[in-house]
């Protein structure tokens, strides 16, 4: 599967299908993190505001000119040739603005410059641009980060145990029903995150990215939610000035389009980077942080992996050292892999049959049975 790990020794035959992939060694390093960092060069650690600026010029340049073309070009073409141009001009114009929303990303874990105002002012007008609360999403993603592979604590895309399941999942464990969970989940499952929490842990209260006084937020956080969510409102505003006008239609072509494209990719991102059958998860038992960020697993995307700025196939490095720029991410990638041994996870299969595989395979989650010694590890299972 392209995966590492050790393959582990099924105690009966009867449970052989459950070890059908490698999976990630889940007892605790030979290493800790300090060897780990100790590996990789020191200026990989070093912000440039001028080098990140460059990349946002040069995405936003190139989103320029997607767009001068499709404005002045695409209405020219024949009525029924303008069907197809449109959806290759936002599949073009999505994956440049995914390269934008990344290097936001960025921002939200000060890897932009030395300078955190810069970092978050830089981010709160990308990420708001791209409908994104920026500092809604950061709080959020760095609980994420501090929490990756807890059951009980990471945010995104929590694996369920098969015990809390929905009643109609069994009904969808089939093509027709991946077909449509998928279509579901590339299609709405970034707003439904952001305004109803969908596949993000569980609060004692609804939790939303828009609430300020939400579980997800603390009371010194609060003042930064209402922000974030001026500038979506800012944002929106500046979209209902462009509708009328210019037209509705006008609007869901040059903006809507390319976002959808934008929303997708950042859902199968990360749900390929935290989602493959040799990865574990942790209960309260066995979880501790540098097994959880090392539960996590690098893919190719071929040309995107630099579209999207290395985002995808250097995910392990950005989960142990978030504050490094992605441009020294390729490096330090290759510099920790001789330490990393088998708890590093690279899958290159296609991520179009992985996001079909990853739907098929990992349905819930459960620990090995009979093994006592791994109680708090779970794998994931597709068997109902």
């Amino acid at each position: 599967m392209g995966a590492g790990g050790n393959m582990s020794i099924p105690p009966s035959a009867k449970k052989s299908e459950a070890y059908s992939v490698k999976r990630v060694p889940y007892s605790e390093p030979p290493f800790i993190l300090s060897q780990i960092k100790k590996a990789i060069p020191p200026h990989c650690f070093q912000r440039s505001a001028l080098r990140s600026f460059s990349f946002v010029v040069y995405d936003l340049t190139i989103a320029s000119i997607f767009y001068y073309i499709a404005a002045n070009y695409i209405p020219l073409l024949p009525h029924t040739l303008s069907y197809l141009a449109w959806p290759i001009y936002w599949a073009f114009q999505g994956c440049v603005l995914t390269g934008v929303w990344v290097i936001a990303h960025e921002c939200g874990h000060h890897a932009f410059s030395d300078y955190q105002w810069l970092d978050d002012t830089v981010g709160l007008v990308l990420h708001s641009f791209l409908l994104v609360p920026y500092f809604s999403w950061k709080y959020s993603h760095g609980r994420h980060h501090s929490n990756t592979g807890s059951l009980e604590r990471d945010e995104v895309f929590v694996p369920k145990k098969r015990s809390g399941m929905h009643w109609y999942s069994k009904y969808l464990n089939n093509p027709p029903g991946r077909v449509l969970t998928l279509t579901i989940t590339l299609t709405l499952g970034w707003p439904l995150y952001l305004a109803f929490n969908v596949s993000g842990r569980r609060y004692d209260r609804f939790a939303c990215h828009f609430d300020p006084y939400g579980p997800i937020y603390t009371d010194r956080q609060r003042l930064q939610i209402y922000i974030s969510d001026a500038g979506i409102l800012a944002v929106t505003y500046g979209l209902y000035c462009l509708a009328v006008a210019k037209g509705l239609a006008w609007v869901l072509c040059f903006y809507g389009g390319p976002l959808l494209v934008v929303n997708a990719f950042l859902v199968m991102i990360t749900y390929l980077q935290h989602t493959h059958p040799s990865l574990p998860h942790y209960d309260s038992s066995e979880w501790d942080w540098l097994r959880g960020a090392l539960a996590t697993v690098d893919r190719d995307y071929g040309i995107l992996n630099k579209v999207f700025h290395n985002i995808t196939d250097t995910h392990v490095a950005h989960h142990l050292f978030s504050t490094m720029p992605h441009y020294h991410a390729m490096e330090a990638t290759k510099a920790i892999k001789p330490i990393l041994g088998e708890y590093y996870q690279f899958d290159g299969t296609s991520v179009y049959k992985a996001m079909w595989r990853e739907a098929k395979e990992c349905i819930y989650v459960e620990p090995d049975e009979g093994d006592q010694s791994s109680k708090g590890v779970f794998w994931y299972r597709n068997k109902f």
